[in-house]
């Protein structure tokens, strides 16, 4: 649905959102020229809102290289001819042109003016929607600020992506939105590149826009504080860093290829094809079907709202698998979310589940684990932000996304139970330990961990 635009008529702006990345991009159209906003990786929306208002595509813009998802600024360029617009301080390896302070796109009878807003990101702006009056309408601030929320800036300080401490980026947060953004007209429209669940954020509200004045009125970040006490209330409680955002930060400042021939670029394999020993094998069927039979070793990492995130978060960026779904429809869309992150490439095969699978997995009595949860190791795979109750007073924290390499950690005197906050990731987490302990009774507690009280409270 189109949202609010300007008082002009002419002005369309269009919010695309994708709830499995929690990720909005955006389109604004005027008369027939259309600027297009933080992309995702498949393009084919963003043709098609053009094509229906009988529009051009004239311009993409980049408000940083994101981190959580592959853009595809790069294919739309190359397939419209726009220009890409991005800060000279992304350091771009495709053909762009410079979007900073005091640089300006003309729209139609409308201007798109750059500022510069670092803090979540070096290299991060906002961009302006200025009308034919001279006011300032909206503002499109990326991942500087959310709906109730600012952007974490401790994303880029590994050296892969420019070692820039969490510490310097915060200021600079601080600084972006008291001088750039809390300066703007309380009316000010707000469009964020990301809602609520975002790993690049903390707290962001389930609504997916704002005003200036809302957010000053209602945004803890936004609130009076000194810079120093902006960066400790910033810092704390920030959520895991997946595996994979150092390589979306790369490939996005690279610009990533067709995405509909990546997808097709994928080999697809016979269901009972010879697998090659050691790769990963991601079973994305139901934890139910999963455990009824599955390929020893497979890791259950469902098809749902978050698979994505969760793939990149325990899979690295240079590991290869093997994707596993149980229809043809199923597989291609695991396969496209795969790509959404740039992990297309790394899928060795995708195939559909063989009929048969000799490895099973046991199914938890809740009844005992009620009455004697003593008997088992219990693993609560929570993020830390998560588990500061503990649902049994004795479970050793690993959150997923540490969960490969911690594995050693893990005592293998008892049978062990993994639990998670409803269900969904301890699929995963269950079958990544019994893969890597062979022998040992593992396991998942699954959704009936909802009937258990945090052991405090």
């Amino acid at each position: 649905m189109p949202l609010p635009s300007s008082s002009t008529p002419a002005v369309q702006i269009q919010q695309f959102y994708d709830k499995g990345l929690a990720h909005a991009s955006y389109a604004i159209r005027c008369g027939r020229q259309v600027a297009v906003i933080d992309p995702g990786r498949d393009p084919q929306p963003y043709y098609d809102f053009a094509d229906e208002h009988e529009a051009e595509i004239v311009a993409v813009i980049e408000t940083h290289p994101h981190a959580d998802f592959v853009s595809s600024h790069l294919e739309i360029a190359q397939e419209t001819d726009a220009t890409i617009y991005c800060s000279k301080l992304t350091g771009a390896r495709y053909l762009h042109k410079n979007f900073d302070d005091g640089d300006r796109l003309r729209l139609g009878n409308v201007e798109l003016h750059a500022i510069n807003t670092p803090g979540h990101s070096p290299d991060s702006i906002s961009v302006l929607l200025i009308d034919e009056l001279a006011q300032t309408r909206a503002v499109f601030t990326g991942d500087t600020l959310f709906v109730g929320d600012v952007g974490r800036p401790d994303l880029r300080e590994n050296e892969a992506v420019g070692g820039h401490a969490r510490e310097a980026l915060a200021a600079q947060l601080y600084r972006s939105t008291r001088q750039k953004l809390m300066a703007l007209p309380p009316t000010t429209r707000v469009y964020p590149a990301h809602g609520p669940g975002s790993l690049c954020g903390k707290a962001t509200s389930p609504d997916l826009d704002s005003t200036i004045g809302k957010e000053l009125a209602t945004n803890y970040a936004l609130q009076p504080m000194s810079e120093q006490e902006f960066v400790k209330v910033l810092l704390a409680d920030q959520p895991f860093v997946p595996k994979y955002f150092g390589h979306g930060v790369q490939l996005n400042k690279l610009g990533a290829p067709n995405f509909e021939d990546s997808v097709r670029a994928v080999p697809r394999l016979n269901p009972h094809a010879a697998l090659q020993p050691g790769v990963l094998v991601i079973d994305t069927r139901p934890a139910a079907k999963f455990r009824a039979g599955h390929l020893p070793g497979a890791i259950n990492l469902q098809d749902g709202g978050k698979f994505e995130t969760w793939l990149g978060s325990i899979v690295g960026p240079q590991e290869k698998f093997y994707l596993l779904a149980d229809t043809q429809i199923q597989l291609d869309a695991v396969i496209r979310k795969t790509a959404k992150i740039g992990y297309e490439g790394n899928i060795k095969g995708a195939l559909l589940a063989p009929s048969v699978q000799p490895a099973t997995s046991p199914t938890v009595e809740v009844a005992a684990v009620r009455q004697h949860p003593e008997t088992f190791t219990i693993v609560d795979i929570r993020n830390r932000t998560e588990a500061h109750g503990k649902l049994f007073p004795s479970a050793l924290l690993i959150p997923l996304p540490e969960l490969r390499e911690r594995i050693r950690e893990i005592p293998t005197d008892k049978p062990v139970l993994v639990h998670c906050a409803g269900g969904y990731r301890s699929a995963a987490g269950a079958s990544i330990i019994q893969a890597a302990l062979p022998g040992l009774e593992v396991l998942d507690l699954g959704e009936a961990v909802t009937e258990f009280a945090p052991a405090n409270s």
